[in-house]
């Protein structure tokens, strides 16, 4: 079995990518998004962090979180937010014997994407990463009409502008 080694940074900012278990035709997350919301919202008053950039598309999310100055326990907080949300939905997905026997539902992938965010320009390629997710995924012809994003929020803090990548620049398409 591979060593994942993991960069356990208290107080860290942390890009993460998280992936449903069948990502080919599913829309589970943006269907079900008012309930991942409230799975993460509930798990932020338990184990604090803060979200900086979020983007849930149909079948996988970005975001980029802070956790408070004394802790680095982000697996506990995917754990729980991935728990909440499965809890949350009926039982229609397909489950190996393997996850039947763990009691594990057939939603999401076990493992994620983490990368330590370790300077400004990281961040910032970070952050343009989130949300130019839809573009890039073909979901819409401007970052700003995906509804699922923290976009909208930064432009009316003035972070990013209304018209930031607004379809007319060349983007390629790629799969996370």
């Amino acid at each position: 079995m591979p060593d994942y080694r993991r960069a356990w940074h208290p107080g860290g900012t942390y890009f993460f990518t998280v992936n449903l278990l069948q990502r080919q035709g599913n829309d589970l997350l943006v269907r079900h998004v008012d309930l991942l919301r409230e799975a993460v919202r509930s798990v932020r008053q338990r184990h604090p962090f803060i979200i900086h950039g979020w983007v849930v598309l149909p079948d996988h999310l970005h975001c980029i979180i802070e956790l408070p100055a004394n802790d680095a326990d982000f697996a506990t907080r995917w754990r729980l937010i991935k728990m909440e949300f499965s809890k949350a939905l009926p039982k229609t997905e397909r489950r190996s014997q393997i996850r039947v026997a763990r009691g594990e539902r057939g939603i999401w992938q076990r493992r994620y994407w983490e990368h330590l965010i370790r300077n400004e320009a990281d961040f910032c390629a970070h952050m343009d990463y989130v949300h130019i997710n839809p573009l890039r995924h073909g979901l819409v012809r401007c970052v700003g009409d995906w509804p699922y994003s923290t976009f909208h929020r930064l432009v009316e803090q003035g972070v990013y502008p209304t018209n930031w990548a607004g379809g007319g620049e060349d983007v390629l398409e790629y799969e996370d």
